[in-house]
Formats: C-alpha cells, structure tokens, sequence
C-alpha cells in the first residue's frame, strides 16, 4: 500500500509543481467564467493579440458565440480574420485554428507555438494571469525580453504596446555557500504603454478568463448540474431514512 500511496504521489507532484508556477509567486487571477461581458472583451483580445500564433483547436466559432453571447453576425465581422486553405474567409462553424505555418513557427521561435485550448486547465488561472502581467525587458534574450513565470519564455511581449516595458529590479543576497547573488526582486514600469497599471490588468484577467472558458466551456452547467444533484441526493436521503422508519418501526 506504501508503495502505491509514494508513486501517485510522485505522480502528481509534477501538475503541482506546474500549477503553483514551479515556487514563483502567482498572483490571484479572480476571473468570473459566468460574466459574459469579461468573456468578450477577453475574446477580442485573443484573436487580435494571441491568435496570429496560437489556436484554440478544441474550440468552435459558434460554440463560443452561443456560449458568451455574440451573434453570428457580430463574430464573423469582429472576430474571425482567419482563412481556409483556399483563401476564403473561415467559416462560422470552423475550428478556432491560425494561419500559421509549424515550419515558420518553429523556425521564428524555435518551437511551433502551442495550442492554448487547455492551457488555463494545465498550468491554472493564476499562471496564465501572472505569466501575461510578468515579461521584463532582457537584453539577453533573442527577442530582448523574459519572464518571471516561465524562464527565457521564447515568446515576444505582444501586449507591450498595451502595458509598456517594464524593467528588472535585483537585489543582493548570499546564497549557501557565503557567496552574494543577484536575484530578482520586483519588476516596475520602465515605460508606459497605452493602458494604465489598472487598466492593463483588468484587460489580461479578461482574456485569461476567456481561456479558462475555453478549457472546459461546460463547467457552468457542469456546477449548475452539480447543485441539483447534490439537492437531489438530500432528499432522496431523507425519503429513504422515513421509508427505513416505516418499514423497521414494528421491528423495534
């Protein structure tokens, strides 16, 4: 038993780790799946910031329309720019892909850019709310920027026209072995992009809340669904305790 108890346990330690964002600091994305106006707003900014790279290869256009609440007209006008392999617009009822080619993907960023359908269900809501708010400015790095949540991430800063750049600040610390190190200690504004602080961080809960929608776009019927069942199981718990009285009652 100690045997089987140690290798789930080394199992999922892994999702955990991956989860918390591997001992960083995450911050508390608070999304709300069921408003519907953040919905939106997160939708528009993913097909006009993320979906030049990314997909969403689970999700439908018009499941998404029904489920937030945009109309058919309203999507195929605002929020598909995408082409079938013949040139012709994508049509309502597609898939969510990109135009991307993987050979151009990989060969820009040195890997294809992964599909996003379940990435707010693998790596958490706060992951994916931190990992937006957290890319610094790196001179190191090929496309001259990092991030404190996923270290030298291959991605570039496609919202920095939005947030601006922001810059590392360090300080000193002594490590185990008596040594001093520089470690990273907050990032701060180096300069303003088009939306303040405030108004940047309302924008990124909105789209990861939009990913957390399109990883399990049932999960608000699923919880609805829950209730009636868990009420259910209640009086059903309570009709068979009466009926046992009944049915025992001469025998005690």
């Amino acid at each position: 038993m100690k045997k089987i108890i140690s290798l789930v346990l080394l199992t999922i330690a892994p999702i955990f780790a991956l989860a918390s964002g591997a001992g960083v600091h995450l911050d508390h994305a608070d999304v709300d799946v069921s408003d519907n106006e953040s919905l939106q707003k997160g939708a528009k900014m993913f097909v006009n910031y993320c979906q030049g790279c990314h997909s969403l290869d689970y999700m439908r256009y018009n499941r998404m329309a029904e489920d937030i609440d945009i109309s058919k007209e309203d999507t195929e006008a605002n929020l598909i720019f995408t082409t079938d392999e013949d040139g012709a617009p994508t049509k309502f009822g597609s898939l969510m892909f990109n135009n991307m080619d993987k050979k151009y993907g990989k060969q820009k960023f040195g890997t294809n850019p992964p599909n996003l359908s379940l990435i707010a269900r693998s790596r958490g809501a706060d992951w994916v709310y931190t990992y937006l708010n957290s890319f610094y400015l790196d001179d190191s790095r090929p496309l001259g920027v990092n991030n404190t949540v996923f270290k030298d991430v291959g991605m570039p800063h496609v919202l920095w026209e939005l947030q601006g750049w922001q810059k590392a600040v360090y300080k000193t610390e002594t490590n185990e072995a008596g040594t001093e190190i520089q470690v990273l200690d907050h990032l701060e504004l180096a300069s303003e992009g088009s939306l303040s602080p405030e108004e940047y961080k309302a924008a990124t809960r909105d789209l990861t809340a939009f990913l957390v929608y399109v990883a399990e776009p049932a999960q608000l019927q699923r919880k609805m669904m829950g209730i009636w069942v868990l009420l259910f199981l209640f009086f059903f718990t309570f009709v068979a305790y009466l009926l046992k009285k009944e049915y025992w009652k001469d025998v005690h």
